[in-house]
């Protein structure tokens, strides 16, 4: 079973890491991402390409830390992968294209009104998935 665990850092995303820490199936292939968003171009246009990089790496290394210490704590292997553009997009596209079997993501529990007009990252995948979604709240 592939799993797909997005996270942004929040407490919700950690949430969904411990739960699936817990629940961990015994066959899963877990891949752990993040999707930074792009920076805007009135400051990326005064960076060099490198400092751009740099600055997508660290801030996604440093998203990823809460997760990836509660699943190494749990004693679970998995992957790490970083993208950068709109994350329900990014994640929607990869659980396709890596042909993964189920996407584990923490919800701030806002309720689906006020979540449709904020524009909820786990609405968005919730709508565009062909693959299960499993919300943690």
């Amino acid at each position: 079973m592939k799993i797909l665990l997005p996270v942004d850092g929040s407490l919700y995303s950690t949430r969904a890491a411990r739960y699936l820490a817990k629940h961990w199936p015994a066959d899963a292939s877990v891949t752990l991402l993040n999707v930074d968003a792009p920076l805007r171009e009135s400051i990326a246009g005064h960076l060099d390409a490198d400092s751009v990089a740099r600055f997508h790496l660290d801030n996604g290394t440093a998203t990823l830390r809460p997760a990836r210490r509660l699943l190494v704590k749990a004693g679970h292997l998995f992957d790490e992968r970083l993208l950068i553009g709109d994350p329900a997009t990014e994640i929607l596209r990869l659980a396709k294209r890596g042909r993964y079997d189920l996407v584990v993501m923490g919800s701030h529990g806002r309720g689906v009104l006020k979540s449709l007009f904020l524009g909820s990252v786990v609405v968005k995948v919730l709508a565009g998935s062909n693959v299960p979604v499993l919300v943690v709240r």
